[in-house]
Formats: C-alpha cells, sequence, structure tokens
C-alpha cells in the first residue's frame, strides 16, 4: 500500500434507501416493509416482468431486488404492486431536502434516486458530533419524519463510504458501518467475488481472473502499470481502489457553468442503448425550449451516462459544433452519436445533457442539407408548441413516445423536472 499521506482523509457519509420502492408502496399502504412480502413490478407484462423492488422481508428469504417474477419461489407467497413513479420522485424529493438540513448543496451529490453523498467534514465542529452520531440523526430523521429506512456508510473518501455501505452497513442492526484505512486489510481486501466491489462488473470480473486476480488483495497487490497497459486509465482506477484510494470531491463533480444549460436525470430503473432514446430525446427538448426563450444558440454539446449503482462508471463526451443551434434535430444527433459510440451495453440509471458555450442567438444558420423554408418552418413549428405549453402547461402537448412505459416526462411535468440550470 501506498504511504497513507497520499490519501483524501474527509469525512463522506453514502446513504441509501431500503428498498426505496418497495418500501415507498408500504407506507402508501400503511404496512410494514420488514413483515410484508410486497414485490413492486408489472404484473399485466406477465411471469416475465421485473421486480423493481422487493421488500427487506423478502430480501431476508433470499428474493433479490432485481429480477422476474417467474424466478421467486413457487412456495413464497407475495402481493405485487404496479409502481407509481410519481410516488417516488415524490419522497426522494423529501429525502433530499432532509439532507439539505444538515449540509449545503454544495456538499451533496445525488447518486440516484435513492442514494445520495454528503461530505460532512466541515460540518462536525458546528454540530459537535463525530460523523457516526450525525449519521445516526440523520437516518432517524428520515425514519421518523418520512417513514422511511436507510443504511450509511462512512469512510474517509467517496469509495470507502460507498463501499462500507454495500458490503456492510445493511448487516448491522444500526444501519451503518464505518470503514477507515486501517480496515483495508481486514475488509476492503477480502472482498471477493470482484463483482461485489463497486465498479467491478461481471465482465470486468471474468477478464480479471484470466490474470489470476480473483480478490480485492489480489487487485491491490497486481502491478499496477500491467493494469493501465491492459485496461487503460480504468486500470489505474482499478488499483487506485483496490488500495482504497479516491481522491475525488463532490466538488469535483461537473458544476452547471453561468454560460451553459445542463439537464440530468436519475432514472427509476435500468435503462440500455434502446430505451434509452426515449429518454435522451425528451430531455433535448426541454433544453431546446429553454434555449428558444431565452433566444441562445449552443455550440458545444456535453453527452454522459452513469451505470447502475452495482456497477459504477459511465463517461461523459462533449463536441463542438461547426455553427452555434438551437434546432433539436441537430442536439439530438449529437448525443446519440456520443451515445453509439461511448455506450458499452452497461445498464444505465443516468442520463446528463449540456449545451455549452452559449452565444445570443443572431439570425438563422443554414447548412447545406437544408433550405431557409425548411429552417423557418420548424422555428415556427416550436415556437408554437412553447406558446401553447407556456399558456396550457407542458403536458399540453407531448410526443407519441410520452404514453410509452419507458417514458418518465409526463410525471417529471406534472411534478418537478430533472435537474437543470
Amino acid at each position: 500500500m501506498l504511504n497513507s499521506n497520499v490519501y483524501l482523509n474527509r469525512h463522506f457519509l453514502c446513504i441509501d434507501l431500503k428498498s426505496f420502492f418497495a418500501s415507498c408502496e408500504c407506507l402508501r399502504l400503511n404496512l410494514d416493509p420488514f413483515k410484508t412480502p410486497l414485490v413492486v413490478a408489472n404484473e399485466a407484462q406477465g411471469s416475465g416482468a421485473i421486480t423493481l423492488a422487493v421488500t427487506p422481508y423478502l430480501k431476508k428469504q433470499g428474493v433479490p431486488s432485481r429480477g422476474r417474477l417467474y424466478e421467486i419461489p413457487k412456495n413464497i407467497k407475495y402481493k405485487i404492486i404496479k409502481p407509481h413513479m410519481s410516488l417516488y420522485i415524490e419522497k426522494s424529493t423529501e429525502v433530499v431536502n432532509t439532507y439539505l438540513k444538515y449540509v449545503s448543496k454544495d456538499d451533496l451529490h445525488i447518486y440516484s434516486i435513492d442514494e445520495c453523498f454528503l461530505d460532512v467534514t466541515d460540518y462536525l465542529k458546528m454540530y459537535n458530533k463525530t460523523d457516526y452520531e450525525l449519521a445516526l440523526e440523520i437516518l432517524q430523521d428520515i425514519r421518523d419524519n418520512i417513514g422511511l429506512y436507510a443504511t450509511c456508510g462512512i469512510g474517509s473518501n467517496m469509495l470507502m463510504a460507498k463501499v462500507a455501505m454495500d458490503i456492510e452497513a445493511k448487516h448491522n442492526d444500526d444501519f451503518i458501518a464505518k470503514w477507515t484505512y486501517d480496515d483495508i486489510p481486514e475488509k476492503l481486501w477480502t472482498i471477493s467475488p470482484l463483482s461485489k466491489m463497486w465498479g467491478i462488473g461481471p465482465r470486468m470480473e471474468q477478464r480479471l481472473n484470466r490474470l489470476g486476480i480473483y480478490n480485492i488483495k489480489d487487485l491491490a497487490y497486481y502491478d499496477r502499470y500491467k493494469l493501465k497497459d491492459k485496461f487503460g486509465v480504468i486500470g489505474t482506477e482499478l488499483w487506485n481502489h483496490a488500495n482504497g484510494i479516491d481522491m475525488s470531491r463532490i466538488k469535483d463533480f461537473e458544476k452547471i457553468k453561468d454560460k451553459s444549460y445542463s439537464h440530468s436525470q436519475v432514472l427509476f430503473k435500468d435503462y440500455n442503448g434502446e430505451n434509452i432514446k426515449i429518454i435522451i430525446r425528451e430531455m433535448v427538448d426541454v433544453l431546446c425550449s429553454r434555449l428558444r426563450k431565452n433566444k441562445k444558440a449552443s455550440l458545444v454539446i456535453g453527452f454522459g451516462l452513469s451505470y447502475s449503482k452495482n456497477l459504477g462508471g459511465g463517461f461523459y463526451h462533449s463536441i463542438k459544433l461547426a455553427s452555434p443551434t438551437d434546432q433539436k434535430e441537430e442536439i439530438l444527433k449529437v448525443c446519440l452519436m456520443i451515445l453509439d459510440k461511448f455506450y458499452d451495453n452497461s445498464p444505465i440509471r443516468k442520463v446528463s445533457i449540456s449545451c455549452g458555450a452559449l452565444s445570443d442567438k443572431q439570425g438563422i444558420q443554414l447548412n447545406i442539407f437544408e433550405t431557409l423554408e425548411d429552417i423557418e418552418e420548424k422555428t415556427f413549428l416550436n415556437n408554437t408548441i412553447d406558446e401553447i405549453k407556456n399558456k396550457f402547461g407542458k403536458n399540453a402537448i407531448l410526443t407519441a413516445s410520452a404514453l410509452l412505459s419507458d417514458s418518465t416526462i409526463i410525471e417529471r411535468n406534472g411534478k418537478i423536472g430533472g435537474h437543470s440550470a
């Protein structure tokens, strides 16, 4: 291991809401999630329907939270509840607002609809509490005032907090686990199989196994330069994480610039390379509407995905256009091009799109594929749609894809929008 002075030494909390969707349904029905056999799924899809969540009661009986209805043992009796996404958004918002009672938004990172990171380093003296005592208070606050249970990992960096939560917290009576750098040999290095570690999926596990790496200690002791040669920057990150090294700070995550518009959406379920395109189109519509409203055009389009929290990772890339635009067809084309180039078929849980290098819109910029009439017609149509939505509400006009089960636009328009600024 490296000398400890290379490590980040702060106090991070990683808090995850237990069996979130299923617990929300139990809360709605006034049921105890620890005593109720409840599954959240679309029963209309038959026995092959994906279980979006199961209660802790069923988890204790060995029923996985992400599976198919037909995979649940026949001897287990359970109740199927269809998902209510607007309820989950509402409760997630309440929980985030609870976190903001304790830390500022600059020290909060929303990782998914049911999981967040908090950097509490600069608050412990003010509250006169240890990181464990503060975590206990926050979890109790969520339980008392919202009715949901949560688990919490505490660590000196974001990685350690996340892994402590994933591996140990759910097994402790108080649902809290704290890992320090001293715990690396006994707790981090003993993780096996490799896919139990945040950021290592089944395919990566197989590739590492072929190198003779079967647990995190094997990975920590492997030649980091060979890992870099084999896997590029991912190899370096794997070695760092195996040694408990993570220098990232919440403030390092992409901040929204004054001269850019951004929109990100944490998804309710795992998406793939096909149904994610529905979400991308809806998000581009939102951004383009804002560009038109403020009479701006964008020269740099950014697009990124974050994968399911069980895997970690993702990508974010940007492309500079030949000329600024506010046309959704152009911006969508760039996003889909980045998707096709960098997406590796992993399950998707977050989408981020940005329109940067903004400028005041100056007339109409033609390209060789479109006439002035084409552009004017699109502009007139988009402006008309904007006017109708402003007058009668965002759901007054929708694309046909909004009626598909994978669309989120109707519920988000009715409740809260994706993060944008």
